[in-house]
């Protein structure tokens, strides 16, 4: 019988000290309560936010939708700070352990906050992406990612504040440590403010044929921080890095409204004055007539100089066509154009040439 009450009296008291100076009954109520909450987070899931998604996909703007995306995680994170919360205030703690329930209270409404913070940041690039007349595509995506690397680290540092960790030194230790970095990574900051100038000053974007001259030719596919991607006509992938287009002229080929036909044809020295004339002029009016031309950039056709095996004529002229095939078809018609017409008129085309005289003795 004594056995049966020193049990009863070691039971008794464990359920009334319980945890941290907590009974168990109340450590049991706390659990019911948090998990009313939890069931009440499904509840937000399936019904609340659902119905907001329904909502936000019968209207034809997207930004709605984006903000019901991002606070999903949010709203499903909030049932659990306020059951903790509820539930923490229900039990009765010792002055230590109410100082530790209190501390992790703050933490749950901290990053719920930086969280919603975070999350909100992301519909701002639709709202940014108006200034597309000021801002690239891909530098307001370097925007948001800034801003949310930001974010992360204020909620962090807010946190560590918050459990008595002072931030001060540790900024301090970063900062030393960041000089040396920056001056072992000069090069990793000079290719990283030149892929920002590239965006600021919009020299190409993603999908832009480019050229830069001695370095590189293709397709821009993707422009980060260090390197710009770019696959070349062979399809294989090129990375370079971006201070080669800040220090370095590059064509944005994809930018060019009307191309340019700049040739040099050589005619024979035998080929008389009047049948110069009338092949510049039949050429010229050729190009003067035809759909494909844009005469309005003007039309050179002109005798040019005498070369050491020819007489050069040189031709120049635009198309109407934005397309680098079409520009190809369009070259080709020219090119058979004027061979019949050099060829109408009883001349030839002249090529390199070298006379030898051999002196008898």
């Amino acid at each position: 019988m004594e056995i049966i009450n020193n049990f009863s009296d070691i039971f008794l008291s464990v359920w009334k000290k319980g945890i941290l100076g907590v009974d168990i009954f109340q450590i049991l109520i706390g659990i019911g309560i948090f998990l009313i909450f939890l069931v009440f987070r499904g509840i937000i899931s399936k019904l609340i936010i659902k119905k907001l998604e329904i909502i936000s996909k019968r209207t034809t703007n997207k930004l709605d939708d984006t903000f019901v995306e991002a606070l999903v995680g949010p709203a499903r994170f909030l049932p659990i700070v306020l059951g903790f919360f509820i539930a923490s205030y229900y039990m009765t703690f010792s002055d230590d352990g109410r100082e530790v329930v209190d501390t992790i209270n703050r933490t749950l409404i901290t990053i719920l906050i930086f969280w919603v913070i975070h999350q909100i940041i992301e519909p701002i690039s639709y709202i940014l992406s108006g200034l597309d007349k000021l801002l690239t595509r891909e530098l307001i995506g370097w925007i948001i990612k800034s801003l949310k690397v930001l974010i992360f680290i204020l909620g962090l540092a807010a946190v560590l504040e918050l459990w008595g960790i002072k931030i001060g030194p540790i900024i301090a230790g970063l900062g030393l440590f960041g000089v040396a970095v920056a001056l072992g990574a000069q090069d990793l900051f000079k290719n990283l403010i030149s892929g920002i100038l590239v965006l600021v000053e919009k020299r190409f974007k993603i999908g832009d044929w480019i050229l830069v001259d001695g370095i590189i030719e293709g397709i821009v596919e993707k422009i980060g921080f260090r390197s710009t991607t770019i696959r070349k006509f062979d399809k294989s992938l090129a990375i370079i890095p971006n201070f080669q287009f800040a220090e370095n002229a590059v064509v944005n080929v994809s930018e060019t409204s009307n191309w340019l036909i700049s040739w040099i044809i050589t005619l024979q020295y035998d080929t008389t004055v009047d049948q110069l004339k009338t092949i510049r002029d039949q050429i010229e009016n050729h190009i003067n007539k035809e759909e494909d031309f844009n005469t309005s950039i003007g039309v050179a056709v002109r005798i040019d100089k005498f070369s050491d095996s020819s007489i050069d004529m040189y031709v120049r002229c635009f198309t109407k066509t934005d397309s680098w095939n079409e520009w190809l078809a369009v070259k080709e018609r020219l090119a058979i154009e004027i061979k019949q017409i050099v060829e109408k008129n009883n001349a030839s085309f002249a090529f390199p040439s070298q006379s030898i005289y051999i002196e008898k003795k």
